[in-house]
């Protein structure tokens, strides 16, 4: 009985603070959720559409006739290998090809991983370079091709996937900053811990749980958020906390 003051008295003798602080948190968090909403629509009206289109063009064009200089069709170029580094330590890795066109030009070429090709090249070798729309986006060499970071890629589900995480945030964030500002001092279970972080781990493996696979196995992007929002749905409301039963309750 004579010890200090408790955390629930010491939030009791400053209600004016602890309300300033959720208001202010509230506000935050609301932000943060425009910012999230932002950017989900961006992925779809513009980031997806472009990658899309990216994509279409590229497995449209054809080679390019003699003494073309529209960059829109495919150019073949002959070059030289000086040096290939790779590189993988853990999270960081490095794949590139440095290459020169005799004295004309040399640049660096970056790739994803190792194989097929740059794993076996060596400096001096003969490559010949595929290039679109001034990048270099395809290397072989002796009927071996691989791909550039460069080339477009069928993969605008990732973009569907960032998209929908996008939302997910701004959702969770707009409804715990709006519980917050119409009840800053009692806001539960609208917090971090537990629903607030399980949301957050959840929402963050739906959509890798759904974009990846939707990549591997080919299917349409809209499948992601076809598949992704229910599964979201459905774990919100699974994960919601239930009030504890009273002890006089759970004797009946």
């Amino acid at each position: 009985m004579g010890g200090g003051p408790g955390k629930d008295g010491a939030r009791r003798r400053s209600p004016g603070r602890t309300r300033a602080v959720g208001v202010g948190v509230g506000v935050l968090l609301i932000l943060v959720s425009l910012i999230s909403a932002a950017l989900c629509y961006i992925a779809f009206s513009w980031w997806l559409p472009s990658d899309r289109d990216r994509y279409r063009d590229y497995v449209a064009a054809e080679p390019c006739p003699a003494r073309a200089t529209a960059t829109d069709c495919l150019s073949t170029w002959h070059l030289t290998v000086v040096k290939r580094e790779i590189k993988d330590a853990g999270r960081t890795t490095t794949y590139k090809a440095t290459l020169k066109d005799g004295d004309a030009w040399q640049g660096v070429v970056d790739f994803g991983d190792p194989g097929p090709l740059l794993e076996h090249l060596k400096p001096g070798d003969k490559v010949t370079a595929t290039a679109w729309r001034r990048d270099i986006v395809v290397l072989s060499k002796d009927g071996v091709r691989q791909n550039t970071s460069e080339a477009p890629r069928d993969e605008i589900q990732m973009n569907a996937a960032m998209g929908m995480l996008g939302a997910f945030f701004a959702a969770q964030a707009f409804a715990f900053g709006a519980v917050r500002l119409v009840s800053p001092r009692d806001h539960a279970p609208f917090a971090w811990d537990p629903y607030g972080r399980r949301l957050l781990f959840t929402s963050i493996a739906v959509c890798f749980g759904v974009g990846l696979p939707a990549v591997w196995i080919g299917i349409p992007w809209w499948t992601v958020p076809a598949v992704g929002l229910p599964a979201m749905a459905c774990a919100a409301v699974l994960m919601y906390p239930r009030p504890a039963r009273t002890a006089a309750g759970a004797g009946r």
